[in-house]
């Protein structure tokens, strides 16, 4: 199969940081999705993703996807919770990922198993992803049974995200959780980017483009914001400012280069 979207990203990673843009079925209608993903697609998000909770039925994912699909052009990558509702063939791409510091080998291997075979049938383009959940974890880590990522620690999250690179995954994800009470700590995202080769996406409790491009500074190749969306009269502005500083920061380097 042809891996259109990874290719997409690779190429988009040249030239700047990325954005994505996370939508919950749970959380809004499909139409109001559709309207959220357009504004932010306007504002400069490079793809959106779809999934996060497990409080959705099949029905509503498809339904959220396909008003998605019928208002952008950007990829639509499913962000799944589980091998039973995650999944929708109207989707451009999964993210197959496997939560690495889970205690659980259903999130580790076996939602995965279950779901591979539907991934095919379904014609989907799989992108293979460490997924590491970072204290406080939030809803994500409650359910995955994670063992927290210490904020204190970062080379702990440097082995995991090492892992994920020797087992050939193509991203590694550093998540606090959807509505964490912190993001990531910036320390740990330096730490990660130093040590891999792959792009390292970062996620959770990012409430303003301050520190968003703070993040982007220290190393983070995706920002992935969901919360930060809801509720905003100018959704195109929010996004418009994390994707804008983005930009410049890769022309501060250029010039610092040249």
């Amino acid at each position: 199969m042809r891996r259109r979207v990874h290719y997409y990203l690779q190429r988009n990673l040249r030239w700047s940081s990325l954005h994505f843009t996370l939508l919950d079925p749970e959380k809004q209608s499909p139409e109001r999705a559709a309207e959220l993903a357009h504004a932010a697609q306007e504002g400069g998000s490079h793809a959106v993703m779809i999934g996060g909770s497990t409080g959705f039925t099949r029905a509503q994912l498809d339904a959220t996807v396909k008003a998605v699909k019928s208002k952008v052009s950007i990829p639509v990558i499913l962000f799944p919770g589980n091998g039973e509702t995650g999944l929708s063939p109207d989707a451009d791409a999964v993210f197959f990922m496997s939560m690495l510091n889970s205690r659980n080998p259903r999130y580790l291997i076996e939602e995965q198993a279950k779901a591979a075979d539907q991934i095919r049938e379904m014609g989907l383009e799989a992108i293979p992803m460490g997924y590491l959940v970072v204290e406080p974890g939030g809803k994500v880590g409650q359910v995955g049974e994670a063992r927290l990522l210490s904020r204190e620690n970062p080379e702990e999250a440097v082995r995991y995200a090492l892992a994920a690179q020797y087992f050939g995954m193509d991203y590694v994800y550093l998540e606090a959780g959807s509505g964490a009470g912190a993001p990531v700590p910036i320390p740990m995202i330096e730490a990660v980017h130093r040590k891999i080769d792959i792009p390292l996406i970062v996620g959770g409790g990012i409430r303003s483009a301050e520190a968003a491009h703070d993040m982007i500074k220290a190393g983070a190749d995706i920002l992935v914001t969901g919360n930060l969306i809801e509720g905003q009269i100018d959704v195109q502005k929010t996004i418009g400012e994390i994707v804008g500083r983005a930009i410049q920061d890769l022309k501060k380097k250029i010039r610092e280069a040249v």
